[in-house]
């Protein structure tokens, strides 16, 4: 039986036979069936056409014209390791570099952000020839055993996981929620300053054990985290901080790179950053789907990792098939003009969603910046208690409308947006309405929705206990 003619119920019973329990799925209660995609829009096994405002990693769009030709020429030709010779790996690390300050000069081609930043926690041990890193909590920066070390995302779910006494966990730098936050400090610079803080305290406790610090590793802006912007000159006194402190800075860009947030190509390029790492991890939107990453560091960094005397080598890692793709998705990237559309669409979005937010108390807060957007949502403001369950069902609630969105955060509270970059203001002003419908539906708190519960509510409490019972 062809995959093109398998039932969906045989292809959940197969799922169900043969793939691990712990590989989840989008709607687990009724999991999509995605067979095509084209640009922004994914389309099930009926045809049924949705817009797609969280897949980061189909970058320029699904199936991309421009991407998918120059993967069907090169595959045509060669596709083989990375110790032969060939020109589209070259021409790809001169354009990307391009990109970097003058410093940033060096890649490394892997095959997924996990292993770039493998590869960079192995670079940062190389050159500073210490061990400790210290993390942000509710990051995630990859799957690999020793990432999922400096991943409080993932390492905090896992029954009888003891942190690495060489693992340093900062506070969640977020000015809404955390620790210091905009209801006690009017300065986002001195909340900036007071987070900066807590990671020298990590630094001095870890001096004093006789421990020495070998990386700080944040992502520019904060995804599995909330969508969260880290606040005014945080980054740059970190990045002071542990540089005296003898470690390297490393910038996860996997999910905020190559424009996304329409002001630079970089998000630690982004005023409230404006800092310039010694090591930056790329992955998802490189090759639009296809799995190519990559580490961009310095010379002196690269040398200290060539000094250890061991050949690295990545079979599949910038081989020209990946290079031919990610040269094409830079192609679009700047062709399209996707940093400006990114830019309009975003601001577009923002200025909608704080105007709704005026009118509707569930909307806690409005962060974000180009086509990196949460929405968190909350039981009531002063309190700020997250309405986890009401995200789920509003997400739902997009689903019934053909809109596919996901929850984010810690609380899983937060409405993350993050679509491909060819996501337009037609699409955003769709969006806008459909989010605006279920607003209103929560605030005249009707809820009889198929996908959701059985009956209506009567009051707002009893809303919020509705979507408890199904999430």
């Amino acid at each position: 039986m062809s995959l093109e003619t398998l039932p969906k119920e045989e292809t959940l019973r197969l799922r169900e036979q043969h793939i691990g329990k712990s590989c989840t799925l989008f709607f687990k209660d009724d999991p999509l069936k995605i067979v095509k995609g084209d640009g922004q829009y994914m389309y099930d096994e009926i045809g049924t056409k949705y817009l797609d405002c969280i897949n980061n990693v189909a970058h320029v769009g699904h199936c991309n014209p421009h991407v998918t030709r120059a993967a069907a020429r090169q595959m045509s030709l060669i596709y083989t390791n990375s110790r032969y010779l060939h020109d589209a790996m070259v021409i790809y690390a001169k354009r990307l570099t391009q990109y970097f300050p003058e410093n940033l000069s060096v890649c490394y081609f892997v095959n997924s952000g996990s292993e770039a930043n493998d590869l960079a926690l192995r670079l940062a041990r190389a050159h500073t020839k210490h061990k400790d890193v210290i993390a942000v909590d509710s990051a995630y920066h990859g799957h690999l055993t020793s990432i999922v070390e400096i991943s409080p995302y993932k390492f905090e779910n896992i029954k009888g996981h003891k942190k690495k006494n060489w693992v340093h966990i900062a506070p969640l730098p977020c000015n809404y929620r955390g620790k210091f936050n905009k209801d006690k400090y009017d300065d986002d610079e001195v909340i900036g300053k007071l987070y900066a803080n807590e990671v020298a305290k990590l630094i001095e406790n870890a001096h004093e054990k006789g421990r020495a610090i070998a990386a700080f590793i944040s992502e520019s802006m904060l995804s599995c985290g909330g969508q969260v912007i880290p606040p005014k000159g945080y980054l740059k006194e970190v990045y002071r901080l542990v540089r005296e402190a003898g470690g390297v800075c490393i910038a996860d860009e996997v999910q905020v790179g190559f424009g996304r947030i329409g002001s630079s190509m970089w998000a630690f390029q982004h005023p409230n950053n404006d800092v310039v790492p010694d090591i930056v991890t790329l992955g998802k939107p490189i090759g639009n789907g296809h799995p190519v990453a990559c580490v961009v560091t310095t010379p002196e960094v690269a040398a200290s990792f060539e000094a250890l005397g061991a050949e690295y080598f990545n079979t599949y890692g910038g081989n020209p098939c990946s290079m031919a793709i990610a040269n094409a998705v830079l192609d679009v990237i700047e062709k399209e003009n996707l940093l400006k559309n990114a830019a309009n669409v975003g601001s577009f979005l923002i200025e909608s969603l704080e105007k709704l937010a005026d009118k509707y108390q569930v909307i806690g807060n409005v962060r974000g910046c180009g086509l990196f957007i949460g929405v968190e949502l909350v039981r009531e403001r002063t309190s700020k208690r997250p309405a986890g369950h009401l995200a789920e069902w509003v997400v739902r609630r997009f689903r019934d409308e053909r809109i596919i969105m996901s929850t984010e955060g810690k609380y899983s509270n937060v409405l993350k947006f993050k679509p491909p970059m060819t996501f337009n203001m037609e699409d955003a002003q769709n969006w806008i309405t459909v989010f605006t419908s279920i607003m209103k539906q929560i605030e005249t708190e009707e809820v009889s929705s198929s996908s959701s519960s059985s009956a209506s509510t009567s009051s707002v409490d009893s809303l919020f206990s509705s979507c408890e019972e199904l999430a």
